[in-house]
């Protein structure tokens, strides 16, 4: 966590000298605001999966946070820009009284999901060094933290760590279990995306185009996101 707060704080950083740059004098009386590049994108986020099969049980509120620093290159003189950079994306899903075993060996072992008692809490975290690629279409030109803003994209995720966190009482006190391991997931996560929006503020949506695990190595479940996002700071 402590490398993913360096970046963040980096991406950060970058972003405020960018934006510092664009405020430019015009003269004495009056400075112009050039329009915001939306150079930092925050989002929080519902996660789910679909294609799941019925004995997988999902509890709780899957939650996630995602963190990118963009770069906006105008096209022309249009509404519309293309923008691209880099940033984390963490996900979080809960189960219901199952754990994931990754211990098997053999050819034909895979991620298994499995029954259990007496659990609290189970959680599989995911985290990707992302580069999103965005088409974004800007309704007010002149100050985009005003107006009607809109953007579709892909998102190309790099796999940073995977692990699971089991939360179990032992007479009466919690015990603390936790796995990392990225043993049967694919390294790589690529993700359309949508974003809709007013301001600095707005909706997004995001769909994999590819399983969280690696075909025949565990079940082919899908991972989706929805959430809110601020940008243009």
């Amino acid at each position: 966590m402590k490398k993913f707060a360096a970046l963040f704080s980096f991406l950060f950083l970058s972003s405020y000298m960018l934006l510092a740059q664009d405020v430019v004098g015009n003269d004495s009386k009056k400075a112009i605001l050039k329009p915001a590049s939306d150079f930092i994108m925050m989002e929080f986020a519902y996660n789910g999966w679909t294609n799941k099969p019925d004995s997988i049980r999902v509890s709780g509120l899957g939650r996630g946070f995602n963190a990118f620093l963009c770069y906006d290159f105008p096209i022309k003189n249009s509404n519309m820009s293309f923008a691209a950079g880099i940033g984390v994306n963490s996900n979080n899903i809960y189960l219901d009284n199952q754990r994931i075993i990754t211990t098997d060996t053999g050819g034909a072992a895979v991620a298994r999901f499995v029954d259990t008692s007496g659990q609290k809490k189970y959680k599989l975290s995911t985290t990707y060094i992302t580069a999103p690629f965005e088409i974004r279409y800007f309704g007010n030109s002149d100050n985009r933290n005003k107006g009607f803003k809109a953007a579709i994209g892909l998102r190309v995720g790099l796999l940073a760590g995977a692990h699971t966190k089991e939360v179990i009482s032992v007479a009466g006190t919690n015990i603390i279990e936790k796995e990392n391991t990225t043993r049967y997931m694919n390294t790589w996560n690529f993700t359309a995306t949508v974003r809709i929006g007013w301001g600095n503020f707005y909706m997004m949506g995001s769909y994999n185009l590819n399983t969280l695990y690696k075909e025949n190595s565990g079940p082919q479940m899908v991972p989706y996101s929805i959430g809110i996002g601020v940008t243009g700071l």
